[in-house]
């Protein structure tokens, strides 16, 4: 049997499809999640999908560390870790900061109190919100790293610097920080995507909603940014390449002397947030309607990845372009309303 691979926020969006490329690959796996931004039901989703003989599911909170250690007891044949377990949402970090840093950081080192013990390789998801409005275009990983505009991003920085500074500390540690882009689309097989809890915080979600009807039009915040037209412009990832990097970085962990990476994710390619709209309509056949709306306190006006350290030193290679994703996401959106977006 392969190794056992514990992933935290393993019921979330990207821990699902991390899921699903760590299964294809002969690892077993244990899930944990305290539910408060997914839905149980994404478990029987990838018990449909992969199977139940090599997945496991924990209801623990990462910042309570009797639960941790308790998981730890119970599974001490783990041998990594993908730590994606945070709240995500940059408005609602400027509204509830405590959460945050008492979720993120609090549960960051929780969890790495446990993992630098034992010596397991350890693969945290960071964020493009490290950067900031960068000074240059694209985002390289020695870009300065920014003070951030919000409590998110901000534990975003604090982690990395935490789990650098382990790595330093401690040789026999292992580590790599991913820094996401834009993650989009869904599995091919439609039975797992992106399942926000409430109204989108995301653009694609929101599209897809809007074009089955769910919700009335897009609010697209801001169109006089300096950019072509005038709306942000980001680098959109297909999940499912961003899942790939995530094993592929897992295992890098495990063969390789160095005890601490940084890499960036993402396609490299600057993609604004209206032709994002129209690249939708194309595919799915349906038109969306739209209104701008006030600019949101935080957004950057453009970001995007060169990628090209994780292409050249993990031999990442992403298969899917953005249209592909964005049909998948689609594919994903009808599933939930064929099946009444069912949740437990």
């Amino acid at each position: 049997m392969g190794l056992k691979i514990l992933i935290t926020g393993g019921l979330g969006y990207i821990g699902a499809h991390v899921c699903a490329v760590l299964h294809q690959k002969g690892y077993r796996i244990v899930l944990m999640d305290n539910l408060s931004n997914s839905f149980l039901q994404m478990y029987h989703q990838l018990i449909t999908l992969l199977g139940e003989q090599s997945l496991e599911f924990e209801k623990k909170d990462i910042s309570r560390p009797d639960e941790v250690k308790e998981l730890f007891r119970k599974h001490s044949d783990i041998k990594g870790v993908i730590h994606l377990a945070a709240l995500k949402s940059v408005n609602q970090s400027i509204a509830q900061p405590l959460s945050y840093y008492h979720n993120n950081v609090g549960g960051l080192i929780t969890l790495l109190s446990e993992v630098k013990s034992k010596n397991i390789p350890f693969l945290f998801s960071s964020s493009c919100t490290v950067y900031g409005q960068a000074d240059q275009l694209p985002i390289k990983e020695n870009t300065s790293l920014k003070p951030s505009f919000s409590p998110y991003g901000f534990t975003k920085q604090v982690g990395e610097q935490i789990i650098k500074d382990t790595a330093k500390a401690n040789d026999s540690f292992k580590a790599m920080s991913l820094r996401y882009f834009n993650p989009i689309g869904a599995h091919p097989s439609s039975l797992i995507g992106e399942w926000p809890i409430g109204e989108p915080q995301n653009l694609v979600p929101y599209i897809t909603q809007v074009g089955i009807g769910k919700r009335k039009e897009l609010k697209i915040f801001g169109d006089t940014y300096d950019t072509t037209d005038g709306t942000c412009i980001r680098d959109y990832i297909h999940v499912m390449d961003l899942a790939e990097a995530h094993v592929l970085g897992l295992e890098t962990l495990f063969s390789s002397n160095s005890n601490h990476y940084v890499y960036n994710v993402g396609l490299g390619k600057g993609v604004s947030v209206k032709e994002m709209v129209s690249r939708f309509e194309k595919v799915s056949e349906r038109p969306i309607k739209y209104k701008i709306s006030k600019a949101r306190k935080g957004d950057v006006p453009i970001a995007y990845a060169d990628a090209s350290r994780i292409r050249h030193q993990l031999n990442w290679q992403p298969k899917y372009s953005i249209n592909d994703a964005l049909l998948s996401a689609w594919n994903w959106e009808k599933y939930l309303h064929s099946n009444n977006d069912h949740k437990e």
